[in-house]
């Protein structure tokens, strides 16, 4: 049974499940009427149902017990009684995912039934445009199956990888946060050429698509970042100018520091 015959349904209908939901509509994985959603908030869950045509109910037991692949995109600090309420609805049959921050699999494993089958993943926001950058970890009680879904299920939003749960919360400081590390370098960026006169719309229109020619020629051509800095920077010329301005203000050491700091955040929200 592929995905496109599975129901899934998300526990969690936020910012972060709203964007997968779409993408994974966007890729065409699943039919509308098999995906379903749960939220304590009715009046966005009625937009979603209108926007998307997915099934939806203010009661978590009703997505449950309706899906084959359950996808928990709560925040951690509503997890424990999220777990507590699903508990009685989760069956050997069904797959848990979970994208909340930071949660490791032993959470899940000793909250909810013995053996029950649950796969971590930290996506990013990224997924609205099925560019999202995931990292995909087992379960004691996976199976070989269960990673093919969860990874198919998330490399239709982006690029999905395996990781060993040791790293997630790396992944999680990493790719998890990490377009909030790159929005204000491209507005930082933009209001640069601003600054020498440029309009705003065009300026934002030019660092967006900087940003995103650059990492894909990175991700395309398989060289180093290194390398592909140097093939632009000529002896004396403009780019090494700014490259040097940007080692001045600690630019390497600014963006180490954002992703260590998040993964640090994250393992904290794991002991909680």
């Amino acid at each position: 049974m592929t995905v496109k015959n599975r129901k899934i349904g998300f526990i969690g209908a936020g910012k972060m499940g709203s964007a997968l939901m779409q993408g994974i509509l966007k890729a065409g994985i699943v039919k509308p009427e098999n995906l379903g959603a749960s939220d304590v908030y009715e009046p966005f869950l009625n937009d979603l149902k209108a926007q998307l045509g997915i099934n939806v109910s203010t009661d978590n037991a009703v997505i449950a017990q309706a899906s084959d692949v359950l996808i928990l995109a709560v925040k951690p600090q509503t997890l424990g009684s999220v777990l507590e309420n699903l508990k009685p609805y989760i069956t050997s049959d069904k797959l848990i995912i979970s994208i909340a921050a930071g949660v490791p699999l032993a959470t899940y494993e000793s909250a909810l039934p013995e053996g029950t089958r649950v796969v971590r993943v930290m996506p990013n926001i990224a997924a609205t445009v099925s560019e999202a950058a995931s990292g995909v970890s087992p379960g004691k009680n996976a199976t070989s199956e269960d990673m093919k879904i969860a990874l198919e299920i998330f490399s239709a939003v982006g690029t999905a990888v395996q990781e060993p749960e040791s790293l997630m919360d790396a992944v999680t400081g990493l790719s998890g946060s990490g377009p909030a590390f790159i929005f204000p370098v491209i507005e930082a960026m933009a209001d640069g050429a601003v600054l020498e006169g440029m309009d705003r719309k065009s300026a934002l229109t030019l660092a967006a698509q900087t940003v995103l020619g650059a990492a894909k020629m990175m991700l395309e051509t398989g060289l180093h970042p290194g390398e592909l800095k140097d093939m632009v920077t000529s002896p004396a010329g403009t780019t090494i100018q700014g490259v040097h301005a940007l080692e001045e203000a600690g630019i390497r050491a600014a963006f180490m520091n954002a992703v260590i700091r998040a993964t640090e955040r994250s393992k904290e929200l794991g002991k909680k």
